[in-house]
């Protein structure tokens, strides 16, 4: 299983192979998630086939049989509304999310990252209960449609763990779903890394990381803003969690120093150059 994931650049996709090569990074799209290619379904085949070509062209003989088998992509997310009590905005809703997973199923993809979607900060009982009870009613189905793709649920601007932590508990039977811990949204929280990781722990199946300055969601590269790693590596393997990690950052440099920097410090999912990490030790953090 791919361990890193990496967001490619089509107008650069040999030194983005040749990275995703060199740390063994699979790749996560960014490209189908607006409107105007999801609507487009010319466009759409038009990019599918120039990464399928790129990737081929990069991939070692005899392993380019589905390019995409390990890879995953961001579904729509913008506007995207599921738990509206408007019929028309759940339905333009739903539509996006299916659009979605119609594109991850066409290109063999392991899975698809979505939103939460919901008011950050609007607590009422009966909004939350709602948000909860129509997004596990409908992203049950998807994923009884879709079963040979992931579906991922992220935190966005959410202001605590605890509402996503309901949903994917009462999803919990349902095998391909499960939760993407977003760390650079959760540090824009109220709440500390450790309550995020704590509280979702048992239902973490993919993570994004960039850094940021503990104020604004500003992508940079992992190493290069406020966050600190050390903690999030800490917690990470404080509590087990095994999930693969995109860096979420966009540009070739941004991506190499970040995987740079988490080679030089050790920065879960990599080990400390020259170092084994004490299992013992790891386990009485």
């Amino acid at each position: 299983m791919s361990k890193l994931y990496l967001i490619p650049d089509r107008k650069d996709m040999e030194r983005m192979c040749s990275l995703a090569a060199e740390y063994g990074c699979a790749f996560e799209y960014n490209d189908f998630y607006v409107a105007k290619v999801m609507d487009d379904s010319e466009r759409r085949e038009e990019i599918i086939a120039d990464y399928r070509k790129r990737r081929g062209e990069n991939a070692e003989r005899g392993s380019a049989a589905n390019v995409f088998r390990t890879d995953t992509m961001h579904g729509a997310f913008l506007d995207v509304t599921i738990h509206s009590d408007d019929p028309l905005i759940r339905n333009v809703s739903t539509l996006r999310v299916r659009q979605s997973m119609e594109t991850a199923q066409t290109m063999g993809l392991k899975g698809v990252v979505f939103h939460t979607g919901r008011l950050a900060g609007f607590r009422a009982p009966e909004y939350l209960r709602n948000w909860r009870d129509r997004n596990a009613a409908f992203f049950t189905e998807i994923a009884h449609q879709y079963p040979a793709q992931q579906i991922y649920m992220e935190n966005m601007f959410d202001e605590a763990p605890d509402i996503l932590a309901g949903l994917a508990e009462k999803m919990r039977g349902v095998e391909n779903f499960g939760v993407c811990l977003d760390y650079g949204h959760a540090m824009l929280s109220r709440c500390t890394g450790r309550e995020w990781i704590e509280t979702l722990s048992p239902y973490i199946r993919h993570i994004h990381i960039n850094d940021n300055d503990l104020q604004n969601d500003l992508h940079l590269a992992v190493g290069a803003g406020k966050l600190d790693w050390q903690e999030f590596d800490s917690l990470i393997r404080q509590y087990r969690v095994e999930a693969p990690v995109l860096v979420e950052v966009n540009s070739y440099e941004a991506q190499k120093e970040s995987l740079q920097y988490m080679k030089r410090c050790g920065i879960y999912p990599m080990e400390k150059e020259g170092e084994e990490r004490d299992a013992s030790a790891i386990r009485r953090l």
